[in-house]
């Protein structure tokens, strides 16, 4: 297997078979083997930096009804809440104090934050720091929408296509959401020169060797700026509450997989790896990651934003804890930096 892994880092590309055959044979020894030469590509061109995301959870509102997703808009249970502008630019103002050059507005599909209100958050936020960076994960929008945040000052958009095979799509999502609509965003997106972000989940309901495979062929079309992907992890309030999780084993060997594919890819270590294993972000880094998110949002909102079971909603994942954060990649031998953290051409 080690021949795939050599022709990948050398070609940036399989095909798809190639690409099942390397993913259903993997061995811990392979997977090893795999991440060595994901640190190598990795630091050749960001070195031992580690960038730091100010994330900003606006709304926990959402139209839509994603069979996965803990604020799902049938959950009645959840406690919804939204932020307004000024409690946005007071996430903004804390964050800036300590050190973040990004941040990164996240929500579900709320219509409450529509174009006009969300170019008014955008320009007041550039005005008032215009040496940092706006990342938008707010989903499907049409392309005018896109094109305003994008000449209001936001740099960069995150939007997970979850899964590139359209029937497996069908069986994540009500028939309102489409694959072919997510794509559509995504390319839009690059069109009107965003840093674009995609993704996908590991290890979700139905999920075979043959979708993952379908995902790193999408990518590789797309060719992003940014991939997140993180394992499934179920909520008790959907209909995959008794589905089984995803692995943070195939997780970080997918992860190691895209940091060959594209090595100046920006690559989050995600809160889902810190949920399912105490050190999964390390180990996401040790894979070929090189970005960390923490939390700016109010501590009493913290809890509400809740997309699956026992997501980290204190402690490290606040931004408090900053300082342990460094830390702890001090101690794998990397190290958290004041910087935009812009992706960078090889």
């Amino acid at each position: 297997m080690r021949d795939l892994v050599d022709k990948l880092l050398k070609n940036r590309i399989l095909t798809k078979e190639e690409f099942i055959q390397l993913i259903s044979g993997r061995t811990p020894e392979l997977s090893q083997y795999l991440f060595e030469n994901a640190r190598r590509v990795r630091e050749k061109i960001y070195g031992k930096d580690i960038y730091i995301r100010g994330l900003i959870e606006l709304t926990n509102y959402c139209k839509n009804d994603c069979y996965y997703c803990g604020i799902r808009k049938s959950n009645s249970n959840v406690s919804r809440y939204r932020l307004s502008k000024e409690q946005v630019l007071a996430c903004c103002r804390q964050g800036y104090d300590l050190g973040f050059r990004t941040f990164v507005l996240q929500g579900g599909e709320d219509p409450y934050y529509h174009e006009k209100r969300m170019v008014d958050i955008l320009r007041t936020i550039k005005q008032s720091y215009p040496d940092c960076a706006i990342t938008l994960s707010l989903g499907e929008n049409s392309y005018q929408t896109y094109a305003a945040y994008r000449e209001a000052g936001a740099d960069r958009y995150l939007l997970r296509h979850e899964t590139a095979n359209p029937m497996h799509y069908a069986q994540l999502h009500p028939d309102s959401l489409t694959a072919e609509n997510r794509k559509r965003c995504l390319f839009d997106l690059k069109r009107l020169g965003f840093q674009v972000g995609s993704g996908f989940m590991v290890g979700s309901p139905y999920q075979r060797a043959e979708h993952l495979a379908e995902d790193l062929l999408f990518l590789a079309e797309l060719n992003p700026h940014m991939v997140g992907i993180g394992p499934f992890i179920s909520h008790h309030e959907t209909p995959f509450a008794k589905e089984k999780n995803g692995t943070l084993e195939l997780t970080l060997f997918m992860l190691a997989i895209l940091r060959l594919m594209f090595p100046s890819l920006l690559i989050p270590s995600t809160t889902a790896l810190g949920t399912i294993d105490p050190f999964g972000r390390e180990q996401g880094i040790l894979s070929g990651a090189n970005v960390v998110m923490p939390n700016l949002s109010p501590l009493d909102v913290r809890e509400k934003y809740m997309i699956y079971d026992n997501k980290i909603a204190t402690g490290l994942e606040a931004s408090e804890y900053l300082d342990m954060l460094k830390e702890q990649m001090r101690k794998i031998g990397y190290e958290v930096v004041v910087a935009r953290g812009d992706y960078k051409q090889e």
